[in-house]
């Protein structure tokens, strides 16, 4: 066994991943900075993350050779960092790789002078050009350091460059922004496959819950259209674990076929969200039981004992991606008895020939279920019956393969968007579980992440927290804790979110621009400051943060929180509709300001059953608050004996009030 280099000692399991390459790899921090500076040496930042194959295959291939790893050991000072862990060192040299090429991606091989500012950064090397990459910018350091120093100097100006710089959009907000982002997004569709034209396909979970929005607040079918093809056909991928549930990280065809196979906490977290939602509007029991099968992935995979959740599930097993996921049609038939085979067989588009590599099959299936059952001869609740049975034993003949490793770290941002999961369930079906499990993790996250100023740290490993929270974590916790007030009516929760919100007040703002900087002023300075901005298969965290003064400035009538969502919005307006996609978010929050929102006040001893009762049917216009005290403005003065009673109120106006969910949402729909 070889001699373990000093990561053996962090906490990250995927830094531990590298703990027996040769390479002298260093923790970013003074350490490594110093000797660089000490010996006047570059820096490799190699940045990745536990699920990425293609990290994996890298340090397989190059971090492992002693020819290769001698020479980084020699010329340079080698740093290895996980970027879930440090998002904010992979910003800044994901946009020097993105400056230089024009691309980005894992593994992100950045290089830098000892101070810490890039000149170079690229992804993946196969050994032979990683060792050429090696000589050139050893040699380029050693006897051309002015070209290096001056590359070093353009890029880092590039990655400080104000974003800001001559955006100016006066003009109000209005329903016509809102619909000229649809027009942008809507025909990039791909509406006979469902997502985005083109492969590979990324579920972009954000931008499908801008078209769930849209339908609701104009009625244009399209924008339904769009979610549910999209919906069926992940459903029915093999981007989806048929027989485990839970999603995979992306689709490398088009079809939704062939997935990555890694699962990432954060793609199913707002996954479980989106298909609860479809469902609350289109009541498609498929939507359902992913929904279920989902949440039933999460807790038996993912969930930590004590209620956090953990990272991801590798892709590679026994350094083969996908092999644990993988059938051949032997395996199946060995499994099942000889007619349930001979269904699941046809079902899933099994053969012996294998339907992705040779002899090997992602299960998956094309038809409805209702026309294979038909073609079967037999109901569909039979072909119900027969799937869920045969699942079963798939998956406890599955178990007793090797597991792909877990990343066991627990970050706040992506428990929280587990948390809104968790919500979201509750709400669309009702299950009283889903609300403890979010009650479980919102209790974790405040017991071991938060600290009693509002600071709170992004990761927990090995019953220690580490790392003060970047804009992320505070934005998707404040915006969780906001949801399970909605259910809950425990002002508790809405006051942690406004205690996050003033820490993120105190410290991250960036008052010039009215916006919000991604880390603290409490944090280590890097080469550069950045702001997240641009919604991708997570929302930024800006735009989450306006979200969350929207919704604590109509909560709490706190008009400054109020104005501040609206000046957020207008600083960045003029992307919205020009980047698609890329401001879902930031859109969505437009269609809140500019449809009118309904602020819904429930007292009275049957609060909590009349809130969920309302809450099943998907109302993104509306805010909740309510219980048995009178806690919030909009609530002072309308506590009744012995009733519960119900107003629906826009802009600080209400009707009179009504006493059943059903008289209030019909109040919500005829207005």
């Amino acid at each position: 066994m070889n001699k373990q280099n000093r990561l053996s000692r962090a906490s990250s399991p995927y830094l531990r991943q590298h703990a027996d390459n040769p390479v002298d790899w260093y923790e970013w921090g003074e350490e490594a900075l110093s000797k660089a500076a000490k010996e006047n040496k570059p820096l490799i930042i190699s940045i990745g993350y536990a699920a990425c194959h293609w990290c994996h295959v890298m340090a397989h291939e190059s971090f492992t050779d002693e020819v290769i790893t001698g020479f980084m050991n020699s010329h340079f000072v080698c740093i290895k960092v996980d970027r879930e862990e440090r998002p904010d060192i992979d910003h800044i040299y994901m946009e020097a790789a993105q400056l230089i090429s024009g691309r980005g991606g894992w593994p992100l091989n950045a290089f830098a002078l000892p101070d810490g500012r890039p000149f170079y950064a690229a992804t993946y090397f196969p050994p032979d050009q990683w060792m050429d990459v090696l000589n050139q910018l050893s040699h380029l350091f050693q006897h051309e350091y002015k070209r290096v120093l001056r590359s070093a100097e353009v890029l880092t100006e590039g990655i400080r460059t104000n974003p800001f710089k001559g955006i100016s959009d006066s003009n109000p907000l209005s329903t016509g922004d809102y619909l000229e982002t649809y027009e942008h997004q809507i025909e990039m569709i791909d509406f006979k496959l469902g997502g985005y034209i083109g492969a590979p396909k990324f579920m972009m979970p954000v931008s499908l819950e801008f078209f769930l929005q849209y339908y609701y607040l104009t009625g244009e079918q399209k924008a339904l259209i769009a979610v549910t093809v999209t919906l069926d056909a992940m459903a029915k991928g093999g981007i989806y674990d048929q027989i485990g549930g839970g999603f995979a990280r992306y689709s490398t065809d088009k079809f939704w076929k062939v997935p990555h196979f890694e699962k990432m906490l954060y793609d199913n977290a707002q996954l479980i969200t989106l298909y609860a939602n479809a469902f609350q509007l289109t009541n498609k029991l498929l939507y359902a039981q992913i929904v279920e099968e989902t949440i039933g992935f999460a807790e038996r995979e993912l969930r930590h004992s004590e209620g956090g959740f953990y990272a991801s599930i590798d892709a590679d097993s026994e350094n083969e991606e996908g092999k644990f996921y993988a059938w051949t049609k032997q395996e199946i038939e060995s499994a099942l008895e000889p007619v349930t085979a001979g269904i699941v067989l046809r079902f899933y588009q099994v053969t012996a020939s294998g339907n992705w590599e040779e002899g090997k099959n992602i299960l998956h299936y094309k038809d409805d279920k209702a026309k294979f059952a038909h073609e079967s001869g037999i109901s569909e609740n039979e072909l119900n019956a027969i799937l869920r049975q045969a699942n079963k034993s798939l998956l406890d003949r599955r178990n007793y393969r090797i597991r792909p490793a877990t990343d066991d770290k627990i970050l706040t941002s992506w428990n929280a968007l587990m948390l809104s999961g968790y919500v979201e369930a509750y709400k669309a079906l009702g299950n009283e579980n889903y609300l403890d499990g979010a009650l479980c993790t919102a209790r974790f996250l405040e017991t071991n992440m938060l600290q009693k100023d509002g600071l709170l740290f992004r990761v927990y490993m090995d019953g220690k927290v580490s790392i003060e929270g970047f804009l992320d974590d505070y934005a998707f916790l404040a915006d969780a804790f906001i949801s399970l007030y909605e259910v809950t009516f425990d002002l508790h929760w809405l006051n942690l979110s406004g205690l996050l919100t003033t820490y993120v007040l105190k410290h991250f703002a960036d008052t010039e621009n009215h916006l919000f900087f991604y880390t603290s002023d409490q944090a280590v300075n890097l080469v550069a400051r950045k702001h997240e901005l641009s919604d991708n298969v997570i929302p930024a965290s800006n735009s989450v943060m306006a979200n969350v003064f929207y919704k604590l400035g109509i909560l709490m009538e706190n008009d400054n929180y109020s104005q501040s969502a609206v000046r957020m919005l207008i600083r960045i307006k003029s992307e919205i509709a020009r980047q698609g996609a890329y401001y879902s978010n930031w859109a969505m929050l437009l269609g809140k300001l500019v449809y009118p929102t309904y602020e819904v006040a429930i007292l009275g001893g049957n609060a909590l059953t009349v809130n969920l009762e309302m809450q099943k049917k998907y109302l993104p216009g509306a805010l909740f608050a309510g219980g048995t005290r009178e806690n919030l403005p909009m609530l002072r003065q309308r506590l009744t004996d012995n009733k519960t009673v119900i107003y629906v109120c826009q802009d600080k106006t209400c009707d009179l009030p009504v006493y059943s969910a059903f008289d209030a949402l019909a109040l919500m729909h005829g207005h």
